[in-house]
């Protein structure tokens, strides 16, 4: 069961769990993620659309199989879907899968309020934190900014941690 989110509550933020009825905007949040990639394919729209729902339900059933224990969370701002928030408890960390908003719902404060409530979660349980960022994802300043560290290179992504112990939250 999801925890309350008390920074983001100061921002009109709340979550809720994942619903059946949410896939339509969650897939419209994920190909909104990926427009400008796919974009420069020069592929037909059709096709695009076509391409990024296979690669949503590839991406969802990934996330289903290999995080079985997860928080599947809808992100809201007045009742209204503005985007997701996936997270799996283990027994040294919090693992942040995933956390995505609309476009308009950025560089409000909003995703650095919702890191910061796991932040505390962790806090309160004795762990860790940590999250997968592909290296050119523009929110890589605000994981940093928050006193996220490269613990792993893997690749296209990087692995980040938050350790209370190292850098508590503001």
């Amino acid at each position: 069961m999801s925890r309350p989110f008390e920074s983001a509550g100061k921002l009109g933020i709340a979550c809720r769990p994942m619903g059946d009825d949410d896939m339509p905007f969650l897939f419209r949040l994920y190909a909104l993620t990926r427009a400008e990639e796919v974009a420069i394919t020069g592929w037909p729209p059709e096709t695009q659309i076509q391409f990024l729902q296979q690669q949503f339900q590839a991406q969802h059933h990934h996330y289903e199989t290999y995080y079985p224990a997860a928080e599947w969370l809808v992100v809201e701002q007045g009742g209204a879907p503005i985007g997701r928030l996936y997270l799996e408890e283990w027994p040294s960390q919090i693992r942040i899968i995933d956390i995505a908003l609309l476009p308009e719902a950025q560089r409000q404060g909003f995703g650095g309020a919702l890191i910061d409530d796991v932040a505390r979660r962790a806090i309160a349980a004795g762990k860790k934190v940590s999250i997968h960022v592909e290296k050119n994802n523009p929110a890589m300043g605000l994981y940093r900014r928050l006193g996220f560290t490269v613990i792993e290179d893997k690749g296209v992504y990087d692995l980040l941690e938050w350790d209370p112990a190292e850098k508590p939250a503001s």
